[in-house]
Parts: C-alpha cells; structure tokens; sequence
C-alpha cells in the first residue's frame, strides 16, 4: 500500500493499553497508509493477570516474557512499529495508606530526564500527530500518570534545537492529543442501547458507582473507526494475560458498537496548524487534499 507520508505516534504506559485505547484509530489509519509507531514506556513486569484462565504459577514466573510476547502479536494484528521506551513497571499500589513505589520504578522518575528516549523517538520518526494521556492518566496508575508527563516533555523538548543535540535534528511534532475514550457519555450511551435492546449491560453498575470529573465537554474530535473495532478487538484478545475473551469487555456487540457510537474521542491540546472544531480526523489541516466526510461513515445517525 502506498503511503501517505502522514506519520503518528502513540504514546502508552504498558503492553496492552495500545489496544484497548485507540486502536481502532490505529488500524483505521494504517488502512489509509498512515504509518504508525507505538512507543511503550514499560514492560508491565508488575502488572497483575486478569485473566484467570492464564492466572497460573508459570504465568507469573514470565509476566515480562509473555507480556512481550503478547505485544508482539497485538502489533503484528495493528500492522504497526512499537517501541519499547525501557523503563520499569511501578505496579499498582493499593492499601490505606498507599505503600511507596518500588525504587527505581517508572513512576518515581524525573519526566525532563525519563523523556529523552521519546525525545529521540520523536526526532527519528518525525510524527505529525502525537497521542498520550491526561493529566489524570486516564486513571490514578502512576505508570499512566508518569506517561502523560513524560509525552508532554518530549513534546516540548523534541522541538528545541537547544536540548540533546546528541539525539537528533529537533522535530516539531504538529498536533499533540489526549485519549479521551472512557467519557461517561459514550459508556452510557451504550448502556442505554443495550437495554434498547433487551441485553444486559456490562456499564449500569460503573455508572451509578461514576465519580469524578465528566471528560465528555473536552473532546473535540471525533474519529470514525466503526468498520474497525473488530481489529481492535483481536488486538485486545493477543493480550490473554490481560484481557478475558469472555470477559466484559466483548459484551456489547459490535453492530450495537458501531450503531452507538463509532468513533474513539481525542482532546486537541496543541496545534501547530488552522483546524476547525469538532473535528473527524487526527490530521485534519495537515493533508494535502481534505478527507471525504463519508469514507468511514458506519454510524449514518451517529450525533455528539
């Protein structure tokens, strides 16, 4: 397939979480001929294993090799490039009061110093789009919350032809987004037409238990992916340590899905070009010709 020259990178916490946030985005755009590189800040060397049909001693005695492993096969299933930034899973910590990190962990690093292999990422590939997460991380993990720190320095110092010389030409990176896919408003949305539908819906509890602050009013963009999610659930099964087959995340089906809600979400937060609000498509204002509205339109009354 011809590219387009159209480059964008991913930015994540862990192996796993490049399918279950935008993938669809993802195979959408490599669909297109974007070419795509996920950059993975750890290795989830102490994540749990939530599958419990892989919840077994040989399992967790090689969590870093199969996780690895499993990374290998979602990317293959993407069509994607990944890189691995080397750092060091900090887990999850839980109790009252928190323990503190594991020393040398990913969340108790410096983000000017813990950015330069991004930095170098950003240099050598040269993206025109960048995604990573809010400043909440999405939620509190400190992986996820390093992972927004870090993406938001190397974002900056990419482009500063006074910083690390040694790691490239300085690049500007053109459009810098967050992940905004776990607003309430899709998750009840699909609530709503599960129960349209006569099915039980895997959201009502979380959604009388959702606290916090509704990220719904800073989206502004919306890519069309529908004809997508599937890819991006065979990306998500490659991760069997992580995700159940059976589990909830596979409980709406996917023409309820795509009939809901057929986009991923992204904020907007840097732009270095002219684009106009709400937009459909990550590299609106930096193609040459504008993309035709109805080339992934599977929702036909799909309405913010």
């Amino acid at each position: 397939m011809p590219t387009t020259g159209l480059r964008l990178l991913h930015v994540h916490a862990h192996p796993d979480d490049e399918s279950s946030k935008g993938a669809a985005t993802t195979a959408r755009y490599v669909a297109e001929g974007v070419e795509v590189v996920v950059a993975t800040c750890t290795g989830g060397e102490r994540g749990s294993v939530l599958n419990e049909k892989m919840d077994r001693p040989e399992v967790w005695a090689n969590i870093a090799e199969i996780r690895r492993a499993e990374m290998d096969a979602a990317r293959e299933i993407l069509g994607i490039e990944q890189v691995w930034l080397g750092y060091v899973d900090s887990g999850f910590p839980e109790g009252d009061p928190l323990p503190p990190l594991p020393e040398g962990c990913f969340g108790l690093m410096d983000p000017a110093e813990a950015s330069k292999p991004l930095v170098a990422l950003i240099r050598r590939f040269q993206p025109q789009v960048m995604t990573t997460y809010d400043e909440t991380g999405g939620y509190p993990h400190p992986d996820h919350i390093m992972c927004h720190l870090i993406s938001m320095e190397a974002y900056r110092q990419a482009a500063d032809p006074d910083l690390w010389p040694e790691l490239g030409a300085p690049w500007q990176v053109s459009k810098l987004y967050y992940q905004m896919g776990f607003h309430r408003t899709r998750i009840a949305a699909l609530d709503a037409a599960m129960h349209e539908h006569g099915l039980e819906s895997p959201y009502t509890e979380r959604l009388a238990q959702w606290e916090g602050v509704e990220f719904q009013n800073r989206v502004t963009t919306y890519v069309r992916c529908g004809e997508y999610f599937e890819v991006r659930d065979d990306a998500l099964r490659a991760h069997a340590t992580q995700i159940d087959p059976d589990g909830p995340w596979f409980n709406v089906p996917l023409e309820i899905q795509v009939k809901t809600w057929p986009s991923e979400d992204y904020q907007l937060v840097h732009s270095t070009v002219e684009t106009s609000l709400p937009e459909d498509d990550l590299f609106e204002g930096l193609r040459e010709e504008p993309l035709k509205a109805s080339a992934h339109d599977t929702g036909d009354d799909f309405e913010i």
